[in-house]
């Protein structure tokens, strides 16, 4: 098998990058998901409930510049802020789990609320700050911004997969599905499909990675990410029916990686597409075949 996609959001819910390299942290892939949007208090706001944010293309400059572009092409530039530099701090929360942010300087606030959204735009200044959920994790692992674990893993023989189930329940003809639907930090090709599912540790290119649980699929697999449209119930529909798992219609799987021994600081090596992907240890470690 081998490593053929890697995708970084440098803002939850926005447009993505596709980088041949990326460098992997404790908390995720360099850059992902260190930015997002927030309401009025602090809750994280994503394409759950605006389609329109996957439009706003993303980039990174080299002193850690946040680039944002919006249809028109009105571009910002926008410092991280940062606690040592005086920044101020806000309370924010994902999935219940509150923690503090930096905020983004005022003008990049009116910037937000003038293209995008009436939104708060935060930056995690410490990736440390925020556990990733203690029945899945081991003591000490953090993730950043994302929704629940530092990077996804999908497939695309699953993909190809699900496009058939998805057409044998259409015959009439359907949309076929793109990866992007579920933005994954890293696709892998080759092996069966749903074969992730059994995987419980891999190594992909020099790193190793611990495989901890499958991911509960939501709207914003049913929204196109090249246009911001919602494109009706798939692939909810067909997973739900096919693939459920945890009780969840589920596609891919999420990852917590391991530092290698020897490595200090944060960043334990990097990934780079045509990486080799073996899997270590498989085996039933949470329970898989719940179809409920």
């Amino acid at each position: 098998m081998q490593l053929t996609g890697l995708h970084v959001y440098p803002v939850k819910s926005m447009y993505r990058l596709s980088p041949d390299s990326a460098r992997v942290e404790p908390w995720g892939l360099s850059g992902d998901r260190r930015w997002m949007l927030t309401d009025a208090t602090g809750r994280f706001v994503s394409q759950r409930e605006d389609a329109t944010l996957g439009q706003v293309r993303t980039g990174l400059l080299a002193d850690g510049t946040l680039v944002l572009t919006v249809a028109g092409g009105s571009r910002a530039e926008i410092p991280a802020p940062a606690v040592a530099d005086g920044d101020p701090l806000a309370d924010v929360e994902v999935w219940g789990t509150r923690f503090r942010a930096a905020e983004a300087a005022k003008e990049a606030q009116l910037w937000i609320a003038e293209h995008v959204g009436d939104y708060r735009l935060v930056h995690l200044d410490d990736p440390r700050v925020r556990p990733v959920d203690p029945a899945f994790s081991a003591p000490g692992d953090t993730v950043s911004m994302a929704d629940g674990f530092p990077l996804l893993l999908t497939t695309t023989a699953s993909l190809a997969e699900l496009n058939a189930l998805i057409g044998a329940e259409h015959p009439e003809g359907h949309e076929e599905l793109p990866m992007e639907r579920f933005r994954p930090n890293v696709i892998v090709s080759g092996g069966e499909p749903w074969a992730e599912d059994g995987w419980r540790r891999i190594r992909i290119g020099a790193l190793t990675f611990r495989v901890v649980k499958p991911c509960g699929r939501c709207v914003i697999t049913t929204t196109d990410q090249e246009s911001g449209d919602r494109r009706g119930p798939e692939p909810l529909r067909t997973l739900a029916r096919h693939h459920r798992l945890l009780k969840k219609a589920a596609f891919g799987q999420n990852l917590i990686p391991e530092r290698p021994a020897g490595a200090a600081g944060d960043v334990l090596g990097t990934l780079r597409l045509g990486d080799e992907v073996e899997v270590l240890e498989d085996g039933a470690h949470w329970p898989a075949d719940q179809r409920v």
